[in-house]
């Protein structure tokens, strides 16, 4: 059941952290690598996606590199791009009607269908080991359905919620408070979704194609913990 709208969980700086966040969406800076990604998986028909497998590997695994999640101790760091071989095929195979999921629609039954997506990719990506920011970046990334569950984003959304959910699990008391988010900022973050429109990577140049509400949500959770600094850094 979705609450009624929430005015303490208004904010008046989401147009000021997107648009510092934009500033640095450039053709050739990591940030792009979320348009190219979002905008092939959506876009590309199904059959196309299996019969270019090589490309929609790469595609993914580079969208990751730019996100941080080949880093470290990443299991990621050890495979190559076949590795998502599996996941591209489950990806061609998904319903359509899921890159239509966004956060003014997390009904009952589209929140059941994100749970199942994350744990369907869990399993594919992850061997069924839990890995939270991975599997959300997989879903923003690919299907524009969810913000990216990192640190950044996370820290802005419990301090919004003041305890209420500690965004530590995917979960529907995590999703139905992003809606809650979102109802409160709706007229905000609608017009911030349309104006905002992905590059194309032939030429550089925005399309037709806009941002989803969910990405939205993303860049001002993730800018938001970080206003503070000089330039966004990685998470």
């Amino acid at each position: 059941m979705r609450t009624t709208r929430n005015t303490v969980l208004t904010r008046n700086d989401i147009d000021a952290c997107v648009s510092m966040f934009r500033k640095e969406v450039k053709p050739d800076s990591r940030y792009a690598s979320f348009d190219y990604c979002y905008k092939y998986f959506k876009e590309t028909e199904p059959d196309d996606l299996a019969r270019q497998m090589e490309k929609s590997c790469l595609m993914i695994a580079f969208y990751l590199a730019s996100w941080g999640m080949l880093r470290g101790s990443s299991s990621l760091l050890r495979k190559s791009a076949k590795y998502y071989e599996p996941l591209v095929l489950y990806i061609a195979a998904a319903d359509k009607t899921m890159w239509e999921v966004d956060v003014d629609s997390y009904s009952d039954e589209n929140i059941e269908r994100l749970t199942s997506l994350y744990n369907d990719l869990k399993k594919l990506v992850t061997g069924g080991s839990s890995h939270l920011t991975l599997v959300t970046k997989i879903m923003l990334g690919v299907f524009g359905v969810v913000p990216a569950f990192d640190n950044y984003f996370t820290a802005t959304m419990r301090s919004a919620f003041h305890g209420r959910c500690g965004f530590r699990s995917f979960n529907s008391t995590a999703l139905l408070c992003i809606a809650e988010f979102y109802d409160a900022n709706h007229e905000e973050i609608d017009r911030l979704a349309s104006e905002s429109r992905l590059l194309c990577f032939d030429t550089g140049e925005p399309t037709s194609t806009t941002y989803t509400r969910a990405k939205i949500i993303d860049m001002y959770g993730f800018q938001k913990s970080i206003s503070g600094r000089h330039t966004i850094v990685d998470n």
